[in-house]
């Protein structure tokens, strides 16, 4: 069964770091492409950062620029996504997905797997 389970989330002060996981059972992540999405109370989802199979092509929201970097260790069948200097708007359900391409987009519609959400919460 192909299963991606999240873990990292938690309650950060505002200006702190966490880094989420996103780790794969039941195939090999060395062949998909993986996005990281957020949700919000209230609002729609939204696409964060992808990260392309083949080639390490990355991509991030103007919002996250420079503050997050995702990652990936096929090792560990895993995926990273490093969040520094955090914000109380970056508080959301925190989602990665999975598609077999060598191609990354930050739609959710491109994305055929999914893991079951991490919280954030940033807060003083």
């Amino acid at each position: 069964q192909l299963q991606l389970v999240e873990s990292g989330g938690g309650l950060v002060q505002p200006g702190g770091s966490l880094r989420l996981s996103c780790a794969a059972s039941g195939f090999s992540l060395d062949y998909y492409a993986i996005g990281w999405f957020r949700q919000a109370p209230g609002k729609e989802r939204e696409g964060v950062s992808c990260l392309s199979s083949s080639n390490g092509y990355t991509y991030y929201v103007d919002s996250v620029k420079g503050r997050f970097t995702i990652s990936r260790d096929n090792a560990k069948n895993t995926v990273y996504l490093e969040m520094n200097s955090l914000k109380p708007e970056d508080t959301a359900v925190y989602y990665c997905a999975a598609k077999e391409e060598a191609m990354c987009l930050i739609s959710d519609r491109w994305y055929d797997y999914w893991g079951q959400g991490t919280q954030v919460t940033v807060s003083s």
